[in-house]
């Protein structure tokens, strides 16, 4: 490992889906989007349901979804604890539309037995699913261009 790279560890309670050397990470935090890159200060947060983007070492992107749990920055690594991580080509898009227009529908009901943050949870999930999709059919599409 060179200083213009440090280590990431992406678990779950399940299982380990990456171990090695990146340049950079982009990952939701409880209060917005991350950039870690080497060299960041020390850092302790929860993660909400959203997308970790990382080019390792060797240039490659990677582009998870990750349901939610934390991250731990320190000076020579990055440690994310997952509650659920999916790969794109593991994620349901039938699935995560219509998990989508389901909660938008119920919110929209305003009903009082509506338990409305169960509600944008779901709606913050299945979203969150389509962002890493779609980000993952732009980075195909560009890499497909002929430069």
């Amino acid at each position: 490992m060179s200083f213009t790279t440090v280590h990431l560890s992406i678990v779950s309670a399940h299982e380990s889906i990456f171990s090695g050397c990146v340049k950079s990470l982009q990952i939701t935090g409880c209060e917005g989007e991350l950039g870690i890159i080497p060299g960041h200060a020390p850092l302790l947060t929860a993660l909400k349901p959203g997308m970790a983007r990382f080019i390792t070492a060797d240039d490659n992107e990677e582009v998870l979804y990750i349901a939610g749990g934390m991250l731990e920055v320190q000076p020579k690594s990055i440690i994310v604890l997952a509650d659920v991580i999916k790969r794109v080509d593991d994620i349901d898009e039938q699935a995560a539309l219509a998990a989508k227009q389901r909660a938008e529908e119920q919110i929209n009901k305003a009903a009082k037995d509506v338990d409305f943050a169960l509600l944008a949870t779901e709606l913050a999930r299945a979203v969150a699913q389509l962002r890493v999709i779609q980000a993952s059919k732009l980075k195909r599409t560009s890499n497909n261009k002929l430069i």
